[in-house]
């Protein structure tokens, strides 16, 4: 296909995609919904125009998929107001590291004795379908940094932390093939894969967040310095970090997240606990003394961040599921192997919910429980992590059933997660309003 019929495809989608946002609003279904549609239309199983292969063209979609994950958990991360050492954080932490263990753990046992692939494969498949994704679960994450919902803030705690805690496991797959070194015993990967790149990747994304958040609003407030252009401050921040924890073999994904994190907590720190609302309509006169205001200013800075970020998030989100629908070829589709998606979805991910939460001091209910154990969505960290193997070296006759597997789960993951998460939230939301009326009314009698 010539690079100008690329030109008038992205064209179409991008003004179709703003033409009917509106009504997309009133369906029971995602944006990724339709995405995948306009990319099934145009891939190989419609008319053809688009024919991208996994394996072929893995370092191309490996980067394409790393720059939308690293737009996403940094956003992700500037939605999360609470402090990192309150304890609400303790559900959010069990679901991305105890339970995405118990995933892996079950997908690799699936994999050797269901699937017959070796050992190293199937840990590897575990790990690439653990994580769920911060990009297409946007519908039922938290919706601003003041939503202080149980379950979004534990699905968007999730999807953050474990883009980053699901690669050490990516490494010890690619290890036990021999393509990763691993030490004797396993102690290098303990060591450095493990503690080492967690706790630097989650250190460099604290200090630079902290640090050029303290920056910029000591010259806003002190010298009026440092004005406007805070999309290039997100940027900057998403790139410093990934780049200087990825060079001293830290997690870029969580060194972003935690920049992301450490940026909102230095806005909450100069603004308190209340909330700042009527940012957005603002006029340009309003904007420069808003910015040095010592109160509104920090918020109006982490809020013009997240703003830019959420919509190159929503670009990143078209591009991938896209290129997803052109990736799926009748050669990757294996319908002997379609009862693995089920098994995923319906077994191995709300038991690991379960048993992952079993013990844990909470209040949060079944409903809120069952819906964890639902919306496990798999999407773009998928499939980066699947090309990363392919890209570090993974042999063909493991990559083929291992790239089929993960790209039915991703298509069956969008349509079903996309046409059930409206109704679902819905009933979630009613329920919570009618418990807060029931709560209110036994309080006054």
């Amino acid at each position: 296909m010539t690079f100008t019929l690329w030109f008038i495809i992205i064209g179409f989608v991008f003004i179709f995609m703003a033409l009917s946002s509106t009504v997309l609003k009133r369906l029971p279904l995602t944006s990724s919904l339709i995405y995948l549609a306009i990319g099934l239309l145009l891939g190989p199983v419609g008319l053809g125009f688009i024919n991208i292969d996994p394996i072929e063209q893995a370092e191309l979609l490996e980067r394409v998929t790393e720059i939308v994950l690293l737009i996403s958990l940094f956003t992700g991360g500037l939605k999360l107001r609470t402090p990192l050492l309150q304890r609400r954080w303790r559900l959010p932490v069990r679901l991305a590291v105890g339970c995405m263990i118990i995933t892996i753990a079950l997908v690799a046992f699936t994999g050797v004795f269901a699937l017959g692939l070796p050992l190293g494969a199937a840990i590897l498949l575990g790990a690439i379908l653990a994580p769920t994704d911060p990009v297409l679960a946007s519908d039922v994450q938290v919706s601003n940094a003041y939503d202080s919902d149980k379950l979004k803030f534990s699905l968007t705690g999730e999807a953050g932390l474990n883009d980053g805690s699901a690669t050490p496991f990516v490494l010890l797959g690619l290890g036990l093939l021999h393509l990763h070194e691993l030490g004797d015993f396993g102690w290098q990967w303990l060591a450095v894969d493990v503690v080492w790149s967690v706790i630097s990747g989650i250190g460099i994304g604290a200090v630079f967040g902290t640090l050029f958040g303290r920056l910029v609003i000591y010259l806003r407030r002190e010298h009026q310095h440092a004005l406007g252009l805070d999309d290039f401050l997100g940027l900057g921040l998403i790139t410093l970090s990934y780049g200087v924890a990825t060079i001293i073999h830290g997690y870029g994904f969580l060194a972003v997240f935690a920049a992301g994190l450490a940026l909102r907590r230095i806005e909450r720190q100069f603004s308190g606990d209340k909330e700042v609302s009527n940012l957005t309509a603002l006029t340009e006169q309003d904007k420069e003394e808003i910015a040095v205001d010592p109160a509104k200013g920090p918020v109006y800075m982490v809020e013009s961040v997240l703003g830019f970020n959420e919509q190159l998030e929503r670009i990143g989100e078209v591009c991938v599921v896209f290129l997803l629908g052109g990736m799926l070829a009748p050669a990757y589709f294996s319908w002997n192997i379609f009862w693995f998606i089920p098994l995923l979805f319906l077994v191995i991910r709300p038991i690991s919910v379960i048993v992952g939460l079993t013990g844990l001091p909470t209040t949060t209910s079944w409903t809120q429980r069952g819906l964890m154990g639902w919306f496990g969505i798999r999407g773009v960290g998928s499939i980066y992590y699947l090309t990363y193997a392919i890209t570090h070296g993974l042999p063909l006759e493991l990559a083929r059933p291992i790239v089929s597997l993960v790209l039915m789960v991703v298509s069956v993951s969008v349509v079903v997660h996309g046409i059930s998460v409206t109704p679902l939230m819905n009933l979630y939301d009613r329920h919570k309003r009618h418990s807060s009326v029931q709560t209110l009314e036994k309080e006054k009698a």
